[in-house]
């Protein structure tokens, strides 16, 4: 039985379909602002609209698409005076000196991952799945920042969604035509910024487990040279909310070595995944010797080694990850 069979006694009818939708509905936020926790008010937001204009609601959509163009809309109206967010490699040249000063910077608008967890298990297809990861890569949520908000609604309602155009004119109150134009824009702007090229191929999980398990025994042991051995030579490291990043392992490891490191073997790592990636939720001592959770790590794997690592200092994703705030 559809929803729109549903009897609307008390208006609830709608509310079963909501909570089935909510872990794609907050996957779609995301990929539109680039923040885990704006996604996850803009989908309240979308719930609150959605009771208070249930009323007005006759049937002509799905329940699916009525949702999905609330949560579109209040997405537009809360992007409308933002600025867009960034990851450190996205503001400028990586430095060449393992020593720079490393600084917070808190005035940027900074990108977010989105922990898998956040997804819950989601049934159907595998090729749905497949879909499900690579639309939330971390490459390409960094690459759509890049379009204005209405080439990136079209887009992702299009691509992802699978909308006609017509569906899309409709959600967003502009013209076929017009759609087609968003469209055509969004797909140039994104293929002259290629975010790391072609999606990866998706490992093999167990190989992709095996190497961050080799990468979180390293980093555990302050070992440079196990670490190296489980990196590409280009690998890459940023650290949100620094500005300063670093680019080639003959950068990288002396930076670890240095820094990274100085705590000795008190940092803890425990996996996880977040954007359909390799993730690591990071946890370090307080003033009292207790470890407490500090950030999430998440890993880009290019052929059998790991060929980006972005560090994003926030607690609140590590438990958002369905790690604990203290690990055991």
């Amino acid at each position: 039985m559809s929803s729109e069979t549903i009897p609307r006694a008390g208006n609830a009818w709608w509310r079963d379909e909501f909570d089935a939708l909510r872990p794609a509905l907050v996957a779609h936020c995301y990929r539109m602002t680039g923040s885990y926790h704006d996604a996850e008010d803009v989908v309240q937001e979308t719930y609150l609209k959605a009771a208070r204009g249930v009323d007005a609601f006759e049937g002509r959509s799905s329940v699916k698409t009525w949702l999905y163009r609330i949560a579109t809309n209040t997405c537009l109206t809360e992007l409308n005076h933002r600025n867009r967010r960034v990851l450190p490699a996205g503001l400028g040249a990586p430095a060449d000196d393992p020593d720079a000063r490393v600084h917070g910077d808190d005035s940027l608008a900074w990108l977010e991952p989105l922990p898998d967890a956040v997804l819950g298990h989601q049934p159907g297809d595998p090729g749905d799945v497949v879909v499900l990861r690579e639309s939330v890569r971390l490459a390409l949520i960094a690459a759509l920042q890049y379009l204005p908000v209405r080439q990136r609604a079209a887009f992702l309602l299009r691509e992802v969604l699978s909308w006609s155009a017509a569906e899309i004119a409709d959600a967003l109150g502009v013209s076929v035509p017009a759609v087609k134009s968003l469209l055509q824009r969004a797909r140039g702007r994104l293929d002259a910024l290629d975010p790391d090229g072609p999606p990866p191929r998706t490992p093999d999980a167990g190989v992709e487990r095996a190497l961050l398990d080799r990468y979180i025994a390293a980093f555990e042991a302050a070992d440079a040279a196990a670490i190296r051995a489980v990196v590409q030579d280009d690998f890459s490291l940023e650290a949100v909310p620094h500005p300063v990043w670093f680019k080639g392992v003959h950068v990288c490891l002396p930076f670890l070595e240095r820094h990274a490191f100085a705590a000795g073997g008190t940092v803890r790592l425990l996996p996880t995944r977040a954007n359909g990636q390799p993730a690591a939720g990071s946890y370090r001592p307080d003033a009292s010797g207790t470890l407490r959770a500090e950030g999430l790590w998440v890993f880009t794997m290019t052929g059998d080694r790991f060929s980006r690592a972005v560090k994003f200092l926030d607690p609140d994703l590590v438990t958002a990850a369905g790690l604990p705030a203290r690990p055991a």
